[in-house]
Protein backbone atom coordinates (compact mmCIF):
# COMPACT_ATOMS: atom_id res chain seq x y z
CA UNK A 1 0.00 0.00 0.00
CA UNK A 2 1.25 3.25 -0.66
CA UNK A 3 1.28 6.40 1.42
CA UNK A 4 -0.75 8.68 -0.20
CA UNK A 5 -0.52 11.76 2.06
CA UNK A 6 3.64 11.76 1.32
CA UNK A 7 2.88 10.90 -2.49
CA UNK A 8 0.57 14.29 -2.58
CA UNK A 9 3.03 16.46 -0.99
CA UNK A 10 5.68 15.27 -3.24
CA UNK A 11 3.71 15.78 -6.36
CA UNK A 12 2.89 19.25 -4.63
CA UNK A 13 6.51 19.69 -4.49
CA UNK A 14 7.04 19.04 -8.02
CA UNK A 15 8.64 15.56 -7.52
CA UNK A 16 8.13 13.50 -11.05
CA UNK A 17 8.17 10.15 -9.16
CA UNK A 18 5.60 11.00 -6.53
CA UNK A 19 3.34 12.11 -9.77
CA UNK A 20 4.12 9.12 -11.72
CA UNK A 21 3.09 6.40 -8.58
CA UNK A 22 -0.03 8.30 -8.04
CA UNK A 23 -0.98 8.62 -11.85
CA UNK A 24 -0.23 4.95 -11.90
CA UNK A 25 -2.77 4.57 -9.10
CA UNK A 26 -5.68 5.94 -11.55
CA UNK A 27 -4.27 3.95 -14.22
CA UNK A 28 -4.70 0.51 -12.09
CA UNK A 29 -7.76 1.20 -10.27
CA UNK A 30 -6.44 0.88 -7.03
CA UNK A 31 -8.58 0.29 -4.20
CA UNK A 32 -6.65 3.46 -3.08
CA UNK A 33 -7.95 5.73 -5.88
CA UNK A 34 -11.21 6.81 -3.59
CA UNK A 35 -8.34 8.07 -1.20
CA UNK A 36 -6.10 9.45 -3.74
CA UNK A 37 -9.03 11.91 -4.95
CA UNK A 38 -10.13 12.69 -2.09
CA UNK A 39 -6.49 13.66 -0.77
CA UNK A 40 -6.55 15.83 -4.45
CA UNK A 41 -9.54 17.75 -4.44
CA UNK A 42 -8.81 20.98 -2.53
CA UNK A 43 -5.45 21.28 -4.60
CA UNK A 44 -7.13 21.40 -7.86
CA UNK A 45 -8.87 23.61 -10.28
CA UNK A 46 -5.97 25.78 -11.11
CA UNK A 47 -4.52 24.32 -14.11
CA UNK A 48 -5.94 25.44 -17.86
CA UNK A 49 -6.34 22.20 -19.65
CA UNK A 50 -5.97 22.14 -23.19
CA UNK A 51 -6.82 18.97 -25.52
CA UNK A 52 -4.75 18.53 -28.87
CA UNK A 53 -6.59 16.36 -31.60
CA UNK A 54 -6.59 15.38 -34.84
CA UNK A 55 -6.00 12.51 -37.94
CA UNK A 56 -2.72 11.03 -37.62
CA UNK A 57 0.01 12.25 -39.31
CA UNK A 58 -0.95 16.36 -38.78
CA UNK A 59 2.20 16.78 -36.35
CA UNK A 60 0.21 16.55 -32.89
CA UNK A 61 2.98 15.16 -30.83
CA UNK A 62 5.37 17.99 -32.37
CA UNK A 63 3.07 20.32 -32.00
CA UNK A 64 2.70 19.66 -28.45
CA UNK A 65 6.23 19.30 -28.02
CA UNK A 66 6.16 23.01 -29.33
CA UNK A 67 4.00 24.63 -27.16
CA UNK A 68 5.44 23.16 -24.39
CA UNK A 69 8.50 25.61 -25.11
CA UNK A 70 6.49 27.78 -25.92
CA UNK A 71 4.70 27.82 -22.21
CA UNK A 72 8.43 26.96 -20.60
CA UNK A 73 9.61 30.43 -22.04
CA UNK A 74 7.14 32.37 -20.27
CA UNK A 75 7.74 30.46 -17.07
CA UNK A 76 4.74 28.19 -16.43
CA UNK A 77 5.12 24.60 -15.40
CA UNK A 78 3.71 21.98 -17.77
CA UNK A 79 1.96 18.81 -17.66
CA UNK A 80 1.16 16.69 -20.81
CA UNK A 81 -0.63 13.57 -20.74
CA UNK A 82 -0.04 11.80 -24.29
CA UNK A 83 -2.60 9.26 -25.19
CA UNK A 84 -1.20 6.23 -27.29
CA UNK A 85 -3.02 3.34 -29.23
CA UNK A 86 -2.86 0.40 -26.70
CA UNK A 87 -0.10 -2.38 -27.52
CA UNK A 88 -2.70 -6.02 -28.11
CA UNK A 89 -0.02 -7.87 -25.80
CA UNK A 90 0.21 -5.97 -22.74
CA UNK A 91 -1.92 -3.20 -22.90
CA UNK A 92 0.50 -0.17 -22.08
CA UNK A 93 1.04 2.48 -24.85
CA UNK A 94 2.63 1.75 -27.67
CA UNK A 95 4.39 4.96 -28.50
CA UNK A 96 5.47 5.17 -24.83
CA UNK A 97 8.70 6.69 -25.57
CA UNK A 98 7.51 9.97 -26.76
CA UNK A 99 10.31 9.89 -28.34
CA UNK A 100 9.33 13.48 -30.16
CA UNK A 101 8.97 14.95 -26.71
CA UNK A 102 12.58 13.86 -25.31
CA UNK A 103 13.89 17.67 -25.54
CA UNK A 104 12.09 18.40 -22.50
CA UNK A 105 12.77 14.98 -20.27
CA UNK A 106 15.50 16.72 -18.22
CA UNK A 107 12.82 19.66 -17.65
CA UNK A 108 12.00 19.97 -13.90
CA UNK A 109 8.89 22.49 -14.91
CA UNK A 110 7.90 19.58 -17.25
CA UNK A 111 5.48 16.53 -16.39
CA UNK A 112 5.14 14.23 -19.74
CA UNK A 113 3.24 10.93 -19.32
CA UNK A 114 1.89 8.70 -21.64
CA UNK A 115 -1.32 6.58 -21.31
CA UNK A 116 -2.63 3.92 -23.43
CA UNK A 117 -6.34 4.11 -24.90
CA UNK A 118 -6.95 0.43 -23.73
CA UNK A 119 -9.93 -0.28 -25.76
CA UNK A 120 -11.33 3.10 -24.63
CA UNK A 121 -13.08 5.18 -27.65
CA UNK A 122 -12.92 8.56 -28.65
CA UNK A 123 -9.66 8.81 -28.59
CA UNK A 124 -8.54 9.31 -24.98
CA UNK A 125 -8.02 7.14 -22.45
CA UNK A 126 -10.62 6.31 -20.00
CA UNK A 127 -8.38 7.46 -16.47
CA UNK A 128 -7.35 10.77 -18.52
CA UNK A 129 -10.15 12.86 -16.20
CA UNK A 130 -8.22 11.83 -13.04
CA UNK A 131 -4.84 11.97 -14.72
CA UNK A 132 -5.30 15.15 -15.35
CA UNK A 133 -7.02 16.00 -12.08
CA UNK A 134 -3.28 14.54 -10.58
CA UNK A 135 -1.33 16.81 -12.81
CA UNK A 136 -3.42 20.07 -11.62
CA UNK A 137 -2.57 19.15 -7.83
CA UNK A 138 0.84 19.08 -8.92
CA UNK A 139 1.10 22.64 -9.57
CA UNK A 140 0.97 22.48 -13.30
CA UNK A 141 0.08 25.75 -14.79
CA UNK A 142 -1.01 24.09 -18.20
CA UNK A 143 -2.10 20.66 -18.93
CA UNK A 144 -1.60 19.64 -22.83
CA UNK A 145 -3.85 16.63 -23.31
CA UNK A 146 -2.34 15.03 -26.60
CA UNK A 147 -5.12 12.76 -27.90
CA UNK A 148 -4.16 9.04 -29.95
CA UNK A 149 -5.36 10.21 -33.30
CA UNK A 150 -8.04 8.50 -34.72
CA UNK A 151 -10.24 10.84 -36.92
CA UNK A 152 -13.34 12.33 -36.53
CA UNK A 153 -14.82 9.75 -33.34
CA UNK A 154 -12.35 11.54 -31.78
CA UNK A 155 -14.37 13.94 -30.22
CA UNK A 156 -14.17 13.58 -26.41
CA UNK A 157 -11.02 15.70 -26.02
CA UNK A 158 -13.85 18.36 -26.41
CA UNK A 159 -15.53 17.50 -22.97
CA UNK A 160 -12.03 17.00 -21.16
CA UNK A 161 -10.63 20.24 -21.63
CA UNK A 162 -10.99 23.79 -21.40
CA UNK A 163 -10.35 24.71 -24.82
CA UNK A 164 -9.67 22.51 -27.92
CA UNK A 165 -7.19 22.58 -30.49
CA UNK A 166 -7.78 21.02 -34.11
CA UNK A 167 -5.01 20.59 -36.01
CA UNK A 168 -4.72 20.04 -39.62
CA UNK A 169 -2.30 19.49 -42.28
CA UNK A 170 -2.56 20.37 -46.07
CA UNK A 171 -2.59 17.77 -48.54
CA UNK A 172 -4.14 15.41 -46.01
CA UNK A 173 -7.53 15.34 -47.07
CA UNK A 174 -8.77 17.87 -44.49
CA UNK A 175 -10.42 19.92 -46.80
CA UNK A 176 -13.14 16.79 -47.69
CA UNK A 177 -13.39 16.71 -43.37
CA UNK A 178 -13.97 19.92 -43.32
CA UNK A 179 -17.36 19.66 -44.79
CA UNK A 180 -18.38 16.89 -42.12
CA UNK A 181 -19.69 16.38 -38.87
CA UNK A 182 -17.23 15.02 -36.39
CA UNK A 183 -14.11 16.63 -35.37
CA UNK A 184 -14.19 19.58 -37.07
CA UNK A 185 -17.47 20.92 -35.19
CA UNK A 186 -15.13 20.94 -31.56
CA UNK A 187 -12.47 23.23 -32.16
CA UNK A 188 -12.08 26.59 -30.13
CA UNK A 189 -8.94 27.05 -32.30
CA UNK A 190 -7.48 25.21 -35.45
CA UNK A 191 -3.98 25.06 -36.64
CA UNK A 192 -2.92 24.12 -39.82
CA UNK A 193 0.31 22.81 -39.38
CA UNK A 194 2.87 22.24 -42.10
CA UNK A 195 2.28 25.62 -43.02
CA UNK A 196 5.25 25.61 -45.36
CA UNK A 197 3.74 22.30 -47.90
CA UNK A 198 2.00 23.51 -50.63
CA UNK A 199 -1.97 23.69 -50.38
CA UNK A 200 -1.64 25.22 -46.60
CA UNK A 201 -2.85 28.78 -47.50
CA UNK A 202 -6.18 26.92 -49.32
CA UNK A 203 -6.65 24.74 -46.45
CA UNK A 204 -6.86 27.84 -44.36
CA UNK A 205 -9.17 29.29 -46.26
CA UNK A 206 -11.33 26.34 -47.01
CA UNK A 207 -11.34 26.20 -42.74
CA UNK A 208 -12.52 29.76 -42.32
CA UNK A 209 -14.80 29.60 -45.32
CA UNK A 210 -16.57 26.59 -43.73
CA UNK A 211 -16.73 28.50 -39.91
CA UNK A 212 -18.05 30.98 -41.61
CA UNK A 213 -20.90 28.84 -42.90
CA UNK A 214 -21.51 27.53 -39.47
CA UNK A 215 -24.04 28.10 -36.71
CA UNK A 216 -24.64 31.53 -36.77
CA UNK A 217 -23.32 33.90 -34.32
CA UNK A 218 -24.32 36.81 -32.06
CA UNK A 219 -22.28 39.59 -31.07
CA UNK A 220 -19.41 39.00 -28.30
CA UNK A 221 -19.93 35.01 -29.43
CA UNK A 222 -16.45 33.67 -29.88
CA UNK A 223 -15.38 32.46 -33.83
CA UNK A 224 -12.32 30.04 -33.83
CA UNK A 225 -9.57 31.60 -35.26
CA UNK A 226 -6.78 29.52 -37.82
CA UNK A 227 -3.67 29.89 -37.20
CA UNK A 228 -0.55 28.31 -39.67
CA UNK A 229 2.68 26.87 -38.17
CA UNK A 230 5.59 24.46 -38.77
CA UNK A 231 5.87 22.90 -35.46
CA UNK A 232 8.99 21.35 -36.31
CA UNK A 233 10.60 24.51 -36.77
CA UNK A 234 8.49 26.06 -33.91
CA UNK A 235 7.03 28.15 -35.92
CA UNK A 236 3.67 29.94 -35.64
CA UNK A 237 3.48 28.72 -32.21
CA UNK A 238 3.25 31.95 -30.33
CA UNK A 239 0.51 33.09 -32.03
CA UNK A 240 -1.09 29.74 -30.99
CA UNK A 241 -1.06 30.39 -26.98
CA UNK A 242 -2.01 33.99 -27.69
CA UNK A 243 -5.20 32.17 -29.58
CA UNK A 244 -5.61 30.51 -26.31
CA UNK A 245 -5.06 33.28 -23.86
CA UNK A 246 -7.71 34.64 -25.99
CA UNK A 247 -9.66 31.87 -25.48
CA UNK A 248 -9.18 31.38 -21.60
CA UNK A 249 -10.22 34.89 -21.14
CA UNK A 250 -13.43 34.53 -23.31
CA UNK A 251 -14.06 32.27 -21.20
CA UNK A 252 -13.87 33.50 -17.75
CA UNK A 253 -15.32 36.68 -19.06
CA UNK A 254 -18.13 35.01 -19.87
CA UNK A 255 -18.28 32.35 -17.53
CA UNK A 256 -17.87 29.85 -19.66
CA UNK A 257 -15.17 28.18 -18.18
CA UNK A 258 -16.95 27.80 -14.60
CA UNK A 259 -19.23 25.79 -16.92
CA UNK A 260 -16.77 23.49 -18.83
CA UNK A 261 -16.02 22.28 -15.79
CA UNK A 262 -19.03 21.70 -13.78
CA UNK A 263 -20.48 19.99 -16.97
CA UNK A 264 -16.64 18.11 -17.12
CA UNK A 265 -17.12 17.15 -13.39
CA UNK A 266 -20.82 16.13 -13.91
CA UNK A 267 -19.64 13.78 -16.51
CA UNK A 268 -17.12 12.15 -14.83
CA UNK A 269 -19.19 11.41 -11.83
CA UNK A 270 -21.37 10.10 -14.18
CA UNK A 271 -19.04 7.57 -15.59
CA UNK A 272 -17.89 6.55 -11.67
CA UNK A 273 -21.33 5.53 -10.76
CA UNK A 274 -22.12 3.72 -14.03
CA UNK A 275 -19.41 1.79 -13.93
CA UNK A 276 -20.60 0.92 -10.14
CA UNK A 277 -23.49 -0.18 -11.04
CA UNK A 278 -21.94 -2.48 -14.18
CA UNK A 279 -20.13 -3.68 -11.49
CA UNK A 280 -22.94 -4.75 -9.37
CA UNK A 281 -25.29 -6.09 -12.14
CA UNK A 282 -21.91 -8.31 -13.27
CA UNK A 283 -21.97 -9.68 -9.97
CA UNK A 284 -25.92 -11.02 -10.85
CA UNK A 285 -24.77 -12.70 -13.36
CA UNK A 286 -25.46 -16.74 -12.60
CA UNK A 287 -27.85 -15.12 -9.73
CA UNK A 288 -31.38 -16.62 -9.41
CA UNK A 289 -32.88 -13.50 -9.77
CA UNK A 290 -31.69 -12.56 -13.24
CA UNK A 291 -32.09 -16.27 -14.20
CA UNK A 292 -35.63 -15.79 -13.10
CA UNK A 293 -36.25 -12.54 -14.96
CA UNK A 294 -34.52 -14.20 -18.09
CA UNK A 295 -36.90 -17.50 -17.82
CA UNK A 296 -39.68 -15.24 -17.67
CA UNK A 297 -38.65 -13.08 -20.96
CA UNK A 298 -38.22 -16.02 -23.32
CA UNK A 299 -41.76 -17.34 -21.94
CA UNK A 300 -43.51 -14.13 -22.83
CA UNK A 301 -44.66 -12.93 -19.33
CA UNK A 302 -42.25 -10.35 -18.96
CA UNK A 303 -40.86 -7.92 -21.03
CA UNK A 304 -37.32 -7.03 -20.78
CA UNK A 305 -37.87 -3.30 -19.57
CA UNK A 306 -39.84 -4.19 -16.60
CA UNK A 307 -37.84 -7.04 -15.99
CA UNK A 308 -34.50 -3.98 -16.31
CA UNK A 309 -37.21 -2.17 -13.73
CA UNK A 310 -37.23 -5.16 -11.45
CA UNK A 311 -33.51 -5.77 -11.26
CA UNK A 312 -32.63 -1.79 -10.67
CA UNK A 313 -35.68 -2.24 -7.55
CA UNK A 314 -33.36 -5.18 -6.71
CA UNK A 315 -29.98 -3.51 -7.02
CA UNK A 316 -31.57 -0.01 -4.95
CA UNK A 317 -32.18 -2.37 -2.05
CA UNK A 318 -29.51 -4.47 -2.03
Amino acid sequence: MQDVASLVAGAREGRPRAVARLISLVEGASPQLREVMAALAPLTGNAYVVGLTGAPGVGKSTSTSALVTAYRRQGRRVGVLAVDPSSPFSGGALLGDRVRMSDHASDPGVYIRSMATRGHLGGLAWAAPQAIRVLDAAGCDVVLVETVGVGQSEVEVASQADTSVVLLAPGMGDGIQAAKAGILEIGDVYVVNKADRDGADATARELNHMLGLGESRRPGDWRPPVVKTVASRGEGLDEVVEALEKHRAWMEERGVLASRRVARASREVETIAVTALRARIADLHGDRRLSALAERIVAGDLDPYRAADSLVEALAES
